[in-house]
């Protein structure tokens, strides 16, 4: 079963459950089957706060199927989310004067009918994912040093619905026994999916044996591309020139950039009248408690690597600073410099930018020039993460993995971003929003 299919029956169901959760409210509201006019009543009051329901769901990972293990982790994702999708539901009734309903026993009820459907209903689908459903029994041929990892995954999340039944490393040595039939085993095993590391795809003998497995009805797949829908990442190690070639066509962006920068400068300025009556309580906080400018400046590397200045509310103190790049406990982080980083709102000013079309509100994060080029001797394909307008957040940034400055993690983070820039879409950019307020509000900070 494939994970969109199963993400999609996640949502079907949970939508379902709502409605149904709904009905039943009222059923022992009133001790009677609700007839038209209190169903209709109430139908589509609650539909619109259900829809705020799937979306505060959605940016909690609860449709993530990652997270979809029956653990006091997940169990507390969900409280959380369905006491933060009450507590809204509530303010919606009661500072709506269209409303012609006030359901304060109603809504209470409901709150509780659903928080016990609904920890049933995915307690039950998380079982089923973890060892119910049938797996996917992959076959993987070929080695590198990203297939480790990639095994990792799997093993450490069964719920994804893939399992590795083979694993051969060297083909070619397999091949040396006369013996050795590739079909047979693949039909012995019930492979569903084989995958195809890269220095294995340009065996002659390899390709035959696969061309004549083609009537099996498996599916075969390219490493990257795998490796790419489990992980969310493009592997570094397994990519080369010609794959930028085939996979990076700008051209097909002409369409999403025209709407991308319609909705960047809409909520940008939308977002600068919003804050403005806030910038000079801000200010005059940062100038009383440390002394130097209200905002900090500095030169980053924009598309093409054309440059420009960042803004920022300063949250460091000037005195005896580098300015080399913060590390755990800093001490030069003011005390309401720390609180501007946990909350973002030390990125306000960065709108600016976004005016003045050097940044969007989606995209890589902008790096110093001089940290580019000493990047770009020691990683390679660094420079390919400047075709885009670096942004306020990105994909790597919701990844809910943290990076350091580091070398190693450097690599890691050139690795979301080049997801990021393959699959640019508006449904893309608009998760990554949805996840970036679920982190600011959970103060993990990116």
């Amino acid at each position: 079963m494939p994970n969109k299919f199963k993400q999609f029956i996640l949502l079907i169901t949970d939508i379902f459950v709502l409605y149904a959760s709904l009905y039943l409210t009222l059923f022992l509201r009133y001790k009677i089957t609700p007839n038209f006019s209190v169903w209709n009543n109430h139908f589509f009051p609650f539909s619109q706060i259900f829809f705020i329901w799937i979306i505060i769901f959605y940016i909690s990972n609860l449709y993530n199927l990652n997270s979809a293990i029956n653990s006091s982790k997940f169990f507390n994702k969900s409280f959380i989310a369905i006491a933060i999708s009450g507590l809204l539901s509530v303010v919606y009734f009661y500072l709506n004067p269209t409303i012609s309903i006030a359901p304060k026993t109603n809504l209470f009820i409901f709150i509780i009918i659903f928080f016990i459907f609904f920890i049933i209903w995915r307690f039950l689908f998380n079982r089923l994912l973890y060892s119910i459903l049938p797996k996917n029994h992959l076959a993987i041929i070929g080695d590198n040093i990203m297939v480790k990892e990639l095994l990792e995954k799997i093993r450490n999340n069964p719920h994804l619905g893939y399992e590795v039944i083979l694993n051969i490393k060297n083909f070619q040595e397999k091949k040396e026994d006369s013996n050795y039939d590739l079909k047979q085993e693949l039909l012995k095993n019930k492979i569903d999916t084989i995958i195809l590391i890269n220095n294995s795809e340009f065996s002659f003998e390899l390709r035959e044996i696969l061309i004549k497995c083609l009537p099996l009805k498996i599916n075969i797949i390219n490493f990257t591309k795998f490796y790419e829908v489990i992980t969310g990442k493009i592997p570094l190690e397994a990519i080369n020139q010609m794959w930028f070639l085939e996979n990076l066509n700008e051209s097909n962006k002409y369409l999403f950039d025209f709407f991308k920068r319609f909705y960047d400068l809409f909520l940008s300025i939308l977002i600068l009248v919003l804050t403005a009556p806030f910038w000079l309580i801000i200010g005059i906080i940062i100038k009383i408690e440390s002394k130097g400018p209200i905002f900090f400046k500095q030169r980053r590397a924009g598309k093409n690597n054309k440059e420009f200045t960042i803004i920022k509310f300063r949250t460091m103190r000037t005195e005896n600073n580098n300015f080399n790049p913060t590390s755990a406990n800093d001490q030069r982080i003011t005390n309401f410099g720390n609180f501007l980083r946990k909350t973002r709102l030390d990125e306000i000013p960065q709108i600016l930018n976004i005016i003045f079309n050097d940044m969007s509100f989606i995209g890589p994060r902008p790096e110093q020039p001089k940290l580019i080029t000493e990047l770009k001797k020691n990683i390679p394909f660094y420079d390919e993460r400047m075709l885009v307008k670096p942004g306020l957040s990105g994909w790597d940034q919701v990844s809910g993995e943290y990076h350091s400055p580091s070398l190693e993690d450097t690599i890691q983070k050139l690795q979301y971003d080049l997801f990021y820039i393959k699959n640019r879409s508006i449904y893309l950019d608009l998760s990554i929003m949805l996840k970036t307020i679920a982190t600011i509000l959970s103060r993990k900070g990116i």
